[in-house]
């Protein structure tokens, strides 16, 4: 049996004001659905060392309870690379332990993780070629 709350979609605008109010006002709304494309609020489980932040909120079904969120310096030009190997376990259910929780095991031969610096002119990796070319280019005389 359903409400007039219910009825009229009272409960609907209630959730909607908790969500706009949970991520921040408005423009943070805004800002959030033109980033990732959805309006939704988490707990906060952890930050990494390039600054993406973790959320999990399991009212959601199970492979988009957690999420990341890259920070602002990033804007569009986020990357799969700028999630660290151990965040990548946690939000892929590898493991339900987050680093901060359980922090990995770091042998001494491990490299440390850094993101593709293919995405930054300055540090962008440019082939160079070290044999002479097979076809020479016409130049008339």
């Amino acid at each position: 049996r359903m409400g007039v709350k219910e009825l009229l979609g009272l409960d609907k605008l209630a959730k909607l004001a908790s969500t706009v109010q949970k991520i921040g006002g408005v423009r943070a709304v805004l800002k959030q659905r033109y980033l990732m494309d959805v309006t939704r609020t988490g707990t906060l489980v952890g930050e990494d060392k390039f600054g993406n932040k973790y959320f999990e909120d399991n009212t959601y079904f199970m492979p988009r309870n957690r999420w990341v969120v890259y920070p602002d310096r990033v804007w569009l030009d986020y990357d799969a690379t700028q999630v660290p190997p151990e965040w990548h376990r946690w939000l892929h259910h590898i493991g339900d332990e987050t680093p901060t929780e359980k922090p990995p095991q770091n042998e001494k031969w491990v490299l440390s993780h850094e993101q593709n610096t293919s995405i930054f002119a300055d540090k962008k990796y440019t082939p160079y070629a070290t044999a002479r070319t097979k076809i020479q280019g016409w130049k008339p005389e």
